[in-house]
């Protein structure tokens, strides 16, 4: 989030997607950019279609902590599932196991970094995703991810940003090929 307005002027963006909740102090700052340069936006949605892929949207309560607020993505694209956790903790994975059919993922998206505040065990348990990627700056001062959430990402092939890099996902005859960019 923190370079939204600048990404704003180097690249043309058809279309912004904010989570639900309200806005915080910078994305209010995003939304008068956005005005000025006559960008759309859209929050809280439910579900987005792109092509032949249905994004569906799955947190919608508001909770009085902004992390929990992040929009949590599902999709599944050809028999593959996606599950991007934003920056949501452990009280959203319960509500999200609670309220959904959450089966197995194949590729997950940690939550908050790799924080210790997300992907609890109970909610990796119930998930037991393939591959968990973390995005996370190298050296970062919050030093994420945290040692128990790689612990309850064992048996998941963990990808991180700040190790691997750019991490790319791409279909060869309809299975998951994982290519790696080095930092």
């Amino acid at each position: 989030m923190g370079n939204a307005i600048a990404l704003l002027n180097d690249l043309t963006v058809g279309t912004i997607l904010l989570n639900c909740g309200s806005y915080n102090e910078l994305e209010q700052e995003l939304i008068t950019v956005l005005k000025n340069k006559k960008i759309p936006y859209a929050s809280c949605l439910r579900e987005l279609n792109l092509k032949n892929h249905r994004l569906l949207f799955l947190n919608h309560k508001i909770y009085d902590n902004e992390n929990d607020n992040s929009s949590v993505i599902y999709t599944k694209i050809d028999d593959k599932t996606f599950l991007f956790m934003g920056d949501a903790s452990v009280d959203v994975e319960e509500d999200l196991m609670a309220k959904y059919n959450l089966q197995e993922v194949d590729v997950l998206k940690v939550g908050h970094h790799g924080s210790k505040t997300s992907s609890g065990k109970n909610f990796i348990n119930h998930i037991r995703p393939k591959y968990a990627i973390i995005s996370v700056g190298k050296n970062n001062r919050y030093r994420h991810p945290n040692d128990s959430v790689l612990n309850h990402l064992e048996d998941s092939k963990i990808y991180r940003t700040d190790l691997d890099g750019s991490i790319m996902f791409t279909f060869k005859s309809n299975q998951l090929e994982v290519n790696t960019c080095a930092p």
